[in-house]
């Protein structure tokens, strides 16, 4: 669940504050894509701290564990907290990453088209030149259909035998 920018500043220390409000909007659009590599690095090693010290103030609270070392002011709880804080705005700065990506990507295929078109244009017109060579005219191709002149009364007579024989077995019957 995300969280108010108020409640976010107000469980931070001015380090922090300062890294979170880098995450956010105005200032999330503004920063170039080494620098938004190097804030999601400083928060992913924020949010895996906190993660830890909950993860540790929790099982003490429990019973499960023995308190180590110097006593910290806050309960598991503020950890969480503090902890959510963290994740949300490192899947800021990720989404931001990933759209940088995107309209990189967009660019370079659109740089990529144009250069291909351009290629393709450049291919497409360059025609070699004509020059005037004397020529013997086209040559003749000899037709492939056959030359023979049959008579007009030989066309059909095989048609004309076939029915005359299937009328002399159909009168038999």
């Amino acid at each position: 669940m995300s969280a108010p920018c108020k409640f976010e500043l107000s469980i931070l220390d001015h380090d922090e504050r300062a890294l979170i409000k880098t995450s956010h909007h105005p200032a999330i659009g503004d920063a170039d894509r080494a620098a938004l590599e190097d804030l999601k690095s400083s928060l992913r090693k924020l949010r895996d701290k906190e993660r830890t010290l909950a993860f540790g103030r929790r099982r003490i609270s429990k019973g499960k564990a023995e308190p180590r070392g110097q006593n910290v002011s806050g309960t598991a709880e503020h950890s969480l907290h503090r902890k959510q804080v963290f994740a949300a705005a490192l899947k800021r700065v990720n989404k931001e990453i990933s759209r940088l990506q995107k309209f990189e990507a967009k660019k370079e295929l659109g740089e990529a088209a144009r250069r291909a078109l351009a290629l393709r244009r450049a291919q497409q017109f360059s025609r070699p030149a004509n020059a005037p060579t004397p020529h013997e005219g086209m040559t003749v191709i000899a037709s492939r259909r056959r030359n023979i002149k049959l008579p007009r009364s030989t066309i059909g007579r095989v048609s004309q035998a076939n029915k005359r024989a299937q009328a002399r077995r159909d009168s038999r019957s």
